[in-house]
């Protein structure tokens, strides 16, 4: 069932364009990521849907009300930003019942809720501090009990652990993973970075340039992206060109050597360039073998990671990359030495026209 709906979004300030035409269905519950670099439209996108921009034009409906044009507080919205944004002079507890306060509500309902969050977010003893008291990951987690304390209908999280260490922004973003999943309350993340994305979101939509380049699954993003800007923006990725030979079964050419896709190719693509994605771990150094893709290539480099191996090879003007797990009973390839590239069909992923 679709809980928000956008349609036709667009977005300009002055003669910028930052969103073209964006659609989006979210279903009840979901967690959703908008990823993307910096400037790509993901944060206008949240900021319209708090209310805190106008579009140019389209339709946000929020559990089939049209609240396009209505104010933040009447669109049932919790909000979490990069920068925290607590109120240094106010306590943990007063930050979180803030909102509460403001709505009018009884002093011992805030109470309530506010204990109930401050359990919820793991620091039933904290209440009583100052946000200048506590680290980056705490004062993150009581912005995030302050969002969640109106028991709002979608949840809305702006970079929030762009500020915060490695460590700290693996833990926190599971606990913000597992508390929405406990509220089953509708969500959206946005974020820079691709590992994020892929650990915590039911659904991810890429970005670029004001536009959505994909939507759909970590799996399908990750093993299956459909532009060369998707594929190379998430994870890591060889980019081959390569002729059409016979679109009907999928045969091409890379630097004069015959591979094949299980990509569905048109009729009129033959003889037609086609730029191919192939990720490192989908590559093993093996024998050519029946029902395998095949390239000859010569090691360029090795370079060892600890538990991963990656090794670059070169195939006439295309350099490769393949990533091997690290096993000390087997001995790496030299370079300069000759190698057999082997992976199988359905991994040479055909980039849609324009990517």
């Amino acid at each position: 069932m679709v809980f928000l709906e956008i349609e036709n979004l667009h977005k300009t300030f002055g003669s910028n364009t930052a969103l073209h035409r964006f659609d989006m269905k979210i279903e009840r519950g979901e967690f959703v990521t908008f990823l993307g670099p910096s400037g790509c439209g993901k944060t206008t996108v949240l900021r319209m849907i708090a209310g805190f921009e106008s579009p140019t034009r389209g339709t946000i409906r929020l559990d089939g009300r049209d609240v396009t044009h209505l104010r933040t507080r009447q669109r049932k919205v919790g909000m979490v930003f990069q920068s925290y944004a607590l109120f240094p002079n106010m306590t943990v507890a007063a930050n979180i019942g803030f909102g509460l306060r403001v709505a009018g509500r009884p002093d011992a309902e805030i109470r309530k809720r506010v204990d109930e969050m401050l359990a919820l977010i793991k620091l039933p003893d904290l209440g009583d501090r100052y946000p200048w008291q506590m680290s980056g990951g705490q004062q993150q987690r009581v912005a995030l009990a302050r969002a969640l304390a109106g028991k709002p209908q979608v949840l809305l999280l702006d970079e929030p652990l762009s500020a915060l260490d490695a460590k700290i922004r693996i833990s926190l973003r599971q606990d913000i993973r597992m508390l929405q999943r406990e509220l089953g309350i509708t969500s959206i993340f946005v974020t820079h970075d691709q590992e994020e994305a892929l650990s915590i979101s039911d659904r991810i939509v890429v970005m670029n340039e004001g536009r959505v380049e994909q939507v759909g699954t970590p799996s399908e993003i990750y093993n299956y992206p459909r532009t060369r800007f998707v594929a190379s923006f998430v994870g890591t990725l060889n980019i081959l060109t390569g002729h059409v030979v016979d679109p009907s079964t999928g045969r091409m050419a890379v630097e004069g050597q015959e591979l094949i896709t299980t990509q569905t190719l048109a009729p009129d693509d033959a003889g037609r360039k086609r730029m191919l994605a192939l990720r490192p771990e989908a590559i093993v150094l093996e024998a050519p073998a029946p029902g395998r893709n095949t390239l000859a290539a010569t090691v360029e480099d090795v370079s060892f990671l600890g538990a991963v191996v990656r090794i670059r090879a070169r195939v006439q003007e295309a350099v490769i990359s393949l990533d091997i797990f690290n096993d000390p009973n087997r001995s790496l390839p030299e370079r300069g030495q000759p190698v057999a590239l082997g992976f199988s069909h359905e991994n040479l992923l055909v980039l849609e026209e324009g990517a």
